[in-house]
């Protein structure tokens, strides 16, 4: 900030020129710092779930509208690609969001006497967001898949979102 200079002979329009620069910058930080946070915790919630293994893109498949017209109430499918039998099946499956106050959302244990790694539930989203799903099969790998959501109507919000 030291273009901030406030000399005498400088008309008022330049000082009020670079005070909004000033200000639009420092507003700009505010309002990107929380969405970099919300992207690491989201991240931080993956790793944890995972063990820090690396969960790799396929087999997995998310099934939410990506625009909701009410967070309230929001249904949500995920299929996992799996033959289901003895020596190859899904073990786990869990939901985990960007915003809402609580990144892990469902968990769900499997076994191969589940017939089809699907799962399906009804969540409440506090706004718009991205959000991911992780399987993890028997052989011990994590598969993924990830969607953004617009949420017209939030819900569940506490605090700053």
């Amino acid at each position: 900030m030291s273009d901030l200079k406030f000399p005498e002979h400088q008309p008022d329009s330049t000082v009020r020129r670079r005070l909004l620069r000033a200000g639009t910058a420092i507003g700009a930080w505010i309002i990107v710092r929380p969405a970099m946070a919300a992207s690491e915790d989201l991240a931080s919630a993956v790793r944890a779930y995972t063990g820090g293994a690396a969960a790799l893109p396929g087999k997995v498949k998310l099934d939410v509208a990506t625009l909701v017209d009410n967070g309230n109430t929001v249904p949500v499918t995920i299929t996992v690609d799996s033959a289901m039998s003895a020596a190859d099946h899904v073990t786990r499956i869990a939901l985990f969001n960007e915003k809402n106050p609580q990144r892990d959302m469902i968990r769900f244990t499997l076994g191969p006497r589940a017939g089809k790694a699907e799962v399906s539930s009804r969540m409440r989203l506090a706004t718009s967001q991205k959000l991911v799903a992780i399987a993890q099969t028997s052989d011990g790998r994590f598969w993924s898949d990830s969607i953004d959501v617009i949420v017209t109507l939030a819900a569940c919000i506490e605090g700053d979102v």
